[in-house]
């Protein structure tokens, strides 16, 4: 509960000084920060399965891993950017531009609302592949133990990878149009699956998921952290909160409606939230728009 609560801290600072860092880069570079987290969920996975396979405590485990993250997390602070986080946001160039950037609009809600909702979609999805894929393919497909797992490497290594190369494709086509295709890869990806339901036709489906919303989370947190009329980190806060509670209500959800049909039905929960990444895209697509031509 601890770690926990302190993570979901930790979590809005550091991406409060990533995009202070991408301010000063001029172009996207948060995907691939993201794409570095994913790199680590792996990392992380891999080092309690060698310790386990080494029959290490699991207390020594856990203690050696705090002692050496806690080491990384206050070395990394010697190399942080100095002075308050919203010290690189570019200022108002006029006395009217500066009132509109400290009054909340009424579309702000409205926006806040909407980014919450993609971010609540983001968790689903990456949900669906760590909590549901290796169920799926165990129970529905008859896959044995050593496959099982393969729905949630699918989904991680195509969102890595995603995210690792998808700063380039934003600044070229943007943030909205991104996401609106994304979603359309969702949707198309798990519909086709579940459709056409085998062991190949799901790895593939999930692979497409993760690729699709590999730069969904990134963005929204971007267009949240830029809204005008909030103070600095207030968009941010909202959204991660968000997020986290999509985390918490996405499996209780699909879990309901399989007890209620089959889980081949509650995935279809990843395919309805492809459809609502689509209907919302325009929301991030318009952000941007607004942070280019304030």
């Amino acid at each position: 509960l601890v770690v926990g609560a302190l993570d979901s801290v930790v979590d809005v600072a550091q991406n409060a000084h990533g995009f202070r860092v991408q301010r000063r880069y001029g172009r996207s570079i948060v995907n691939a920060f993201h794409g570095l987290w994913s790199v680590g969920a792996v990392l992380g996975g891999l080092m309690g399965s060698v310790a386990a396979g080494l029959d290490i405590p699991l207390t020594a485990h856990l203690i050696a891993s705090g002692t050496l993250f806690g080491a990384v997390a206050l070395g990394s602070r010697a190399l942080l950017l100095p002075g308050p986080e919203d010290a690189e946001r570019a200022e108002p160039t006029s006395a009217g531009a500066s009132a509109r950037k400290q009054r909340p609009s009424g579309r702000t809600v409205p926006v806040l609302a909407a980014l919450g909702l993609l971010a609540a979609c983001g968790a689903l999805i990456e949900d669906a592949g760590s909590s549901w894929g290796a169920l799926y393919l165990r129970d529905d497909l008859a896959a044995g133990a050593a496959v099982g797992g393969l729905a949630f490497v699918s989904l991680q290594v195509a969102m890595t990878a995603g995210r690792l190369t998808g700063d380039r494709v934003v600044d070229r086509f943007g943030q909205g149009t991104v996401a609106f295709w994304g979603g359309v890869l969702i949707a198309a990806g798990m519909g086709l699956a579940l459709a056409v339901p085998s062991i190949a036709s799901t790895l593939a489906g999930f692979a497409c998921a993760g690729l699709g919303a590999a730069t969904l989370v990134p963005a929204v947190m971007h267009a949240a952290d830029e809204l005008p009329g909030l103070a600095a980190g207030v968009g941010l806060t909202v959204v991660s909160w968000l997020l986290r509670v999509g985390f918490l209500a996405s499996a209780p959800i699909v879990g309901a409606v399989s007890d209620a049909s089959s889980l081949r039905v509650g995935l279809l929960g990843v395919v309805v939230a492809g459809g609502i990444v689509v209907a919302l895209a325009r929301v991030l697509g318009r952000a941007e728009h607004e942070r280019a031509h304030p």
